[in-house]
This record gives structure tokens, sequence and C-alpha cells, in this order.
């Protein structure tokens, strides 16, 4: 034994460098991974359904933020005030993609990274499921001993007409075959299918989301009553084109605001809003159409919400020389649930020598002036009492430089403020001095501004309505995929997973005994129900042995393979 030993030492080829055994302590060397099976393992852990249920819930996590911050392609405005309010913390926001949340670096990995954890979740399974619809059901076990749910009896008629009987009962209801050791039969593969059916449904989701994002558009505009509205992108308020939608593919179809109306109660709550269009279709056609609130329009493919509305003065300004320097309606934006609106007249210089003016001030549906003239209010958004309040600016607007401006703001660091002289005791002046001109029309009524400015005539009250048009073709699939994933989802809870075996042989004294048993993957009241609705149909009993549900040792699925 010794000599033995001695000579597994000295032999250099001895179990221990056989084993791969490390020169010290004898410790086993581990063998390298290398660069394929590093790729391996990572694809194995990235299409893991742990892992695809982490990515899904950090997606959603990822989406808050897009609820916290406001977005630039839905509200740009809002992205512009918060820089104003936060000027140290927005910039790095802004650096981070808060801003546009949806298409940020990081969002679109997340969204990449899920999607491929899916689909290699979900072909190796369509993979295995296919192979299972066209295999034999399992075989029949050797022993019924161990199945919780199993039952022997014996019935009057011959094994021929009982194996049929059984058979007509499964029909229908489970995949069946007749092996020299029973019948043999299983159902739920629907269970499957359902499951599968949902993750291909989720794919289908992300799927018709991201060509929603690259073929869509939205754009917002402002039409006012009698005027019209084409669909190219110089009639936008507003345009949001998707990454690969062309503006030049906009279908060319039109459309004209006839009238707007509205309902209110008494205590100013709103009922209803309408707005009447006629819309003209590209290959001519004209119809009417009725564009209420959650019920928008069809046209050319895009759906025209309705999202706002309110009133537009239309207003005529002559300069000093008596020319028509601005003539057009113009949308005062409303405020509160009174519409209390506000806006801006800008009105450039058309006679030489005039300067420009900017008028700026609110729109009062039902005004309340004050007693004493110092201020007025609306108490009512229906216009039974309409008043325009402006203030007046004279200079340069700035309209020359060709910048664009926002309609809705006055840029007035190149203008002054127009002032009259104020009598003493007077609302907003001090004695013997001045006061900023106020202005009060109503409809119908001619202003004459001070120092030969010219005048302003207020001459009707038509409506506008704000208008959200959206065009994406994903719409449709988005629908059908999530009617599938919820219908898969459906079918994967509930659809009952059951194998069911019969044996059959003749009976010492006549007839056929039988014996059953019936297996289910997880809690299902109904197997045992089943099983003896089998065992009836195979014909009158003569003696019967029912197992109770509790005996024998509860028996796994994967025991009966």
């Amino acid at each position: 034994m010794a000599r033995r030993a001695s000579a597994a030492t000295a032999d250099p080829t001895n179990l221990s460098s056989k084993a791969g055994l490390g020169q010290e302590g004898g410790t086993p060397a581990q063998p390298s991974l290398g660069l394929r099976g590093w790729l391996r393992w990572m694809w194995r852990q990235l299409t893991s359904m742990r892992v695809a249920l982490m990515l899904l819930l950090l997606l959603a996590v990822a989406a808050l933020p897009g609820s916290f911050f406001p977005q630039t392609p839905q509200d740009p405005s809002a992205v512009s005030d918060y820089h104003a309010d936060h000027p140290v913390l927005a910039p790095w926001l802004e650096r981070l993609g808060f801003f546009d949340v949806y298409s940020s670096a990081w969002f679109a990995a997340i969204y990449l990274l899920l999607f491929t954890s899916l689909i290699g979740c979900i072909v190796p399974r369509v993979a295995v499921h296919w192979r299972a619809l066209r295999s034999q059901p399992p075989r029949v076990p050797r022993s019924f001993a161990r199945f919780p749910v199993r039952e022997e009896r014996t019935v009057r008629d011959a094994p021929e007409a009982v194996e049929a009987a059984v058979l007509r009962s499964l029909r229908g209801r489970y995949r069946t075959a007749v092996t020299p050791d029973g019948i043999t039969a299983e159902r739920g593969y629907l269970r499957e299918t359902g499951n599968i059916v949902f993750h291909l449904s989720l794919v289908g989701v992300l799927l018709a989301m991201a060509a929603g994002q690259l073929f869509s558009y939205r754009g917002q505009a402002l039409v006012v009553e009698g005027e019209a509205f084409a669909n190219s992108v110089v009639d936008y308020d507003s345009f949001d084109p998707g990454t690969l939608f062309d503006a030049d593919d906009l279908e060319p179809f039109t459309f004209t605001l006839e009238e707007f109306t509205s309902a209110f109660t008494l205590d100013a709550q709103a009922r209803d809003f309408a707005a009447r269009v006629s819309v003209t279709e590209p290959d001519g056609s004209v119809r009417e159409e009725t564009i209420r609130v959650n019920h928008p329009m069809n046209a050319g493919g895009a759906n025209v919400y309705l999202s706002g509305n309110g009133y537009a003065p239309r207003l005529t300004v002559r300069d000093g020389a008596g020319e028509v320097a601005f003539s057009g309606a113009v949308p005062f934006l409303p405020e509160d649930v009174v519409y209390t609106s506000r806006g801006v007249v800008k009105v450039p210089d058309v006679s030489p020598g005039q300067e420009q003016l900017g008028l700026t001030g609110a729109f009062l549906p039902t005004a309340v002036v004050e007693p004493d003239g110092s201020g007025a209010y609306s108490v009512h958004p229906q216009p039974t009492s309409p008043l325009l309040v402006l203030t007046l600016w004279a200079g340069d607007l700035g309209l020359d430089e060709g910048v664009p401006q926002n309609v809705y703001v006055l840029d007035s660091d190149d203008m002054r403020q127009v002032y009259e002289e104020a009598p003493d005791g007077s609302p907003g002046s001090a004695e013997g001095g001045q006061r900023p001109v106020t202005i009060f029309l109503e409809p119908g009524a001619t202003v004459e501004l001070p120092e030969g400015l010219g005048t302003v005539t207020f001459e009707d009250l038509p409506r506008f309505a704000a208008l959200d048009l959206r065009y994406d073709p994903s719409l449709p699939y988005l629908l059908t995929f999530s009617i599938t994933a919820m219908l898969g989802l459906f079918g994967s809870l509930f659809v009952p997973r059951r194998r069911l075996w019969v044996r059959l042989s003749p009976a010492a004294d006549g007839g056929t005994a039988l014996s059953a048993a019936a297996l289910a993957r997880g809690d299902d009241p109904g197997l045992a129900r089943d099983l003896e609705r089998v065992l009836e149909a195979a014909g009158t009993t003569v003696h019967n042995d029912p197992t109770p549900a509790d005996a024998g040792a509860p028996a796994q699925e994967g025991t009966t393979r």
C-alpha cells in the first residue's frame, strides 16, 4: 500500500492533476467562461421572467417624471415658466431629459431592454408549447396510489363498451389517447396559450406605441367663428410631428367653424359646448359635423377634439391719419369660471410718422362696473353685458425685426404707457396728476385715443374654439392588442389545467373494473367532480370503491412523465 501511494505521489499524471486540482492545497481550478460564456449568461439573465418583471416595473417608474414635470412636446410654455421659476434646477433637468421623458435616451433604453426581454422569453415558450400541442398526452402512470383524486369501481358493461363511453365523455373537453396501459387525457392547453397570447400582446402594445411615436402628429389650432382652418403646418398654432412623419403627408382637408354655442347654469357651471363645422374632404365632398367635449370629429384620419373656447372681439383700429391699421378678431383667453379673459392687440404703423400701438386688458362677458369707476368684473360667462377694458401703449412693438412673437404677450421694453390728465381725487391719480389711459368698449362703440393716436371700434363678438388635432395610426392596433392581452390573461388565470387517466380490465365476476385518477396544476375544486362525471358516463356501477381525496401523498404533475 505504501509503495502504491508513493508511486501515485511521484506520478505527474496522478488523479489530482487529472481532476484539475490547483497546485496549492488541492483547490479545484474554476474553468474560464470566456466571452461567449459571459454573453450566454447575460442573455439568459435578460430573458428570464424575473428580469422582464423588473424592467416592466422600472418602465412604470421611469414614466413618473412625465407626470411630475411639464413636457416640452405637450406644453412648451410651462417648461419655459419652470425654467424661470427654478433657474438652478431646470438646466439639470433639461440635460437629464426630464422635460421630454418619453424621448429620452434612458427611457428608450429601458423600453428596448423590456422589448428584447419579452421576445427572448416568448419565442422559446412558443416552440415548447407548439411541440406539446402536437405530442400525445402523458402516459398512464404505473400506480394511482399517490394521487389525491382517484377512484375505483366496477361497471356491468364489457371493456370495449366502457372504453367507448369514456372516450365519448372526454370528447371535446380533453385531448385523449388510447394506450396499452389505458386511456390518457389532458386539457387546459388554452391556459398556456392564453399566457403566450398575453405576452405577445404586450409586445404588440410596445410595437404599436413605438409606431405611434414615429408616424403620428399632434397640433393645436384656434379657430374663430366664420373662419376656416386648412390642414397644413402654417395653419397650426403649434405642431408636433412624429420622428418619421413628413409634414407633406398631411391630408388636405379643411373645415369652417360655422357656430360655437355654450350652455351654463345660473351659478356659472358649464353644461354643454358645441362647435358646428362644415368639413371639406380632399375629394371635394362637404359634410356637417358637431364637435363636443369627449366627442371628437374625424377628418383625414385625424381626430379633432374640442379642448377650449372663449371670445374673440373683432376690433378696428385707425391711426391718427385715419387709415385702418388693424382689423380683425382677437382671441382673449379665459382665466376663470366666469370667463374673465385676457388679450393683447398689436397695431402696426401703416402711415408715416405714426407710432405702433399696443392694447392690453380684459374682456368681461357679463360686466359689472364699480360705482366709482375704479374697476370692473364679470359675474357670468355668457355675453349678456360684454365689455372690453383696455390700457394703451405706444412705441416700437418690434414687429419690423422679423422675430416671431407670442401673440398673447406684449413686449413693452421699447414702448411707453399712455397717460391722460386726471381730475383731482379720481381713482389711480394724485392731486392734479395723470393716470393711465383706460378704455371701456361695448360692442358697436368707438373710442377716440388720446394724443391723436387714432380710434378703436368694437365691431362684434364672435366666439373661438381651441381644437386639438391628433393623428395616430397605431390606435386600432393598440386597442386590438389590449383586448387580446385581456383575453389571454383571462385564459391563463381561469382555464383549468387537468390530466386524467382511466385503466380498464375485465372484472372477475363479469363487467369491467375501472381505476381512474386525476391531477391538476394548482388548486382545482372541480377536479374530483370532473372525474366523477367521466366515471358515471362509463355505465351502471356494480361496485364502487371511492378513495378519499385526502388519502395518499399528493403527487406533483411532473411525476407522471
